[in-house]
Formats: C-alpha cells, structure tokens, sequence
C-alpha cells in the first residue's frame, strides 16, 4: 500500500507543471470588402487591387521567409511589382483600419 501512495505522489507535480494559461485574441476580424487582387499569378510587372471602396491603400509584400520586400502606399488601383523575382510572396493590404492578407504568385 505504501508504494502505490509514493507512485501518486510522484506523479502530481508532472500534471500541475503541465498546465500554462493560453490568451487568445478576442478581437473582431475586419476584411476588406469587395477585395479582389489580379493577375494571379502575375506574368506581368503590375497586380491590380481593387476594393469596394477603392481608397487609399499601404501595401506590403513579404517573401517565403518573412522578410518585407516591397512596401507601398497606392491611391489607384495598379501595384508595380517590377522589382519582385518570379516566386510566392505574401501580400498585406490595409485601408480604412482594415486588412486582407492574400498569397501572390509572381511568374
């Protein structure tokens, strides 16, 4: 009897360490609506964004490892991707508070 009393108690600190407190972002999403992003994939050297609301736009582009490698603030709706090598990237457009993220193929 007592070895079974020593096992249980060697066992409680595994299963009260185990536990860590998890937060999650509560925050409502807000999208872009009317988004739509085209050619893609891009043969060319521009992308165009339109929105319902076609406003100003802060435009990023990140490569496959995270790193920004374009940034740009456009009032029409044309993006000059030129600059970008043929791969995938991820594009980030905000306007009015509002974000849509959205995944480019540049040929």
């Amino acid at each position: 009897m007592k070895k079974i009393y020593f096992v249980l108690l060697m066992a409680l600190p595994l299963f009260t360490f185990g536990q860590d407190l998890v937060t999650i972002n509560n925050e409502p999403v807000q999208e872009l609506k009317g988004f739509k992003m085209y050619p893609n994939p891009a043969y060319g050297s521009e992308v165009y964004i339109t929105t319902e609301t076609n406003g100003t736009k802060d435009v990023k582009v990140y490569d496959v490892f995270g790193e920004i490698v374009l940034t740009k603030r456009i009032s029409t709706n044309t993006l000059d991707i030129s600059r970008l090598v043929s791969g995938v990237y991820v594009l980030q457009v905000t306007e009015l508070k509002k974000t849509m993220t959205r995944k480019l193929v540049v040929k």
